[in-house]
């Protein structure tokens, strides 16, 4: 039974998994972190936009009494569906690099994986997946104090907030959100954002609500507008009016994430300049290199909200028959 290594245990590598199982393959899950460790970085009380079966994999039903799964729903679902699968996930064991051999070697990648321990081996293989996510590489805004402990590019709960100056910087979903977190919680909001008017892409059922909250003075939304240096006691925002200092305790900068293409490039994989997009059969999911597949956010460009769970799951059916010869 010919062994295949995916490194990353997301849904759409853990989707990717139970296929090449399914195909008579043996899949081994390299992770960094814990299962499915960007479901568990969301915002504690999350509600996810898509319903309960566009985030199935494996045909295993995602049973939930609400229409909109939440976050703990989802940690439960996907380790339970691990478990269901006997699938061989190894967390933390971090690839940190692949080298691939010239033709004739039968297992032509190797990958370098460290553990937890700071403990380091290799592992040999024919076939790899590529299935790792984005959320741990968010993208930076290069301002002057971006680095600072008062910063976060993460959103989690709104009680450390409580009684504070918040600014996020951003007009997603996420940005949303957590503003309406923060103002039930007892925080002073104000929300940064570039653009012209608020994003087409917010959840409609949250719209509405935002939206009057600002209406009654009760969140600041600064349209148009930038932060362009953060400082211990106040950001400055540069905006229609020019530049302005807003007192101010912690910032959310949640600008979004970017997927890494660095094991991707130490494979020798082609990526496209400068939007470092592989180069993929869509039909197979494999890459200029032979052998080596992307699944999930992977297969994105510098946007990761190109790909999503409901799309980046059925990325395994079409690498499990590839590889099974049925494509």
């Amino acid at each position: 039974m010919e062994e295949v290594v995916i490194i990353g245990a997301g849904p759409c590598g853990l989707s990717a998994a139970i296929e090449l199982k399914r195909q008579g393959f043996r899949p081994v899950l390299l992770e960094k972190e814990c299962v499915v460790h960007s479901i568990y970085l969301y915002p504690t009380y999350m509600q996810f936009f898509s319903t309960p079966e566009l985030l199935e994999i494996g045909g295993i039903p995602f049973t939930t009494p609400h229409e909109k799964p939440t976050r703990l729903e989802a940690l439960t679902y996907y380790r339970n569906v691990a478990a269901r699968s006997e699938l061989d996930i190894r967390p933390y064991n971090e690839v940190v690099d692949i080298k691939t051999a010239r033709d004739g070697d039968e297992a032509p990648f190797t990958l370098t994986v460290r553990k937890r321990s700071g403990s380091v081996y290799e592992l040999k293989s024919k076939r790899v997946v590529v299935a790792t996510g984005y959320f741990d590489r968010p993208n930076l805004l290069g301002i002057p104090g971006e680095e600072l402990p008062k910063v976060s590019h993460y959103f989690r709960e709104a009680h450390p907030y409580a009684g504070t100056k918040v600014a996020i910087i951003g007009g997603s979903n996420s940005a949303i959100d957590a503003a309406m977190e923060l103002l039930r919680a007892g925080a002073e909001v104000t929300v940064v954002y570039r653009g012209e008017q608020y994003s087409p892409n917010i959840k409609p059922w949250v719209k509405p609500i935002f939206e009057s909250m600002v209406a009654k003075g009760r969140i600041s939304m600064l349209f148009r507008s930038r932060v362009i240096a953060i400082a211990e006691g106040n950001v400055t925002v540069s905006g229609p009016e020019g530049a302005l200092a807003i007192e101010n305790d912690f910032v959310l900068a949640l600008t979004g994430f970017r997927p890494n293409r660095t094991l991707l490039k130490q494979a020798g994989a082609e990526l496209t300049v400068p939007e470092e997009l592989p180069f993929y059969d869509p039909e197979t999911m494999e890459t200029s290199v032979p052998g080596l597949y992307i699944a999930g956010v992977a297969a994105s460009g510098e946007n990761a909200n190109e790909v999503f769970i409901e799309t980046g799951r059925l990325h395994g059916v079409a690498i499990a028959r590839h590889m099974a010869g049925l494509l």
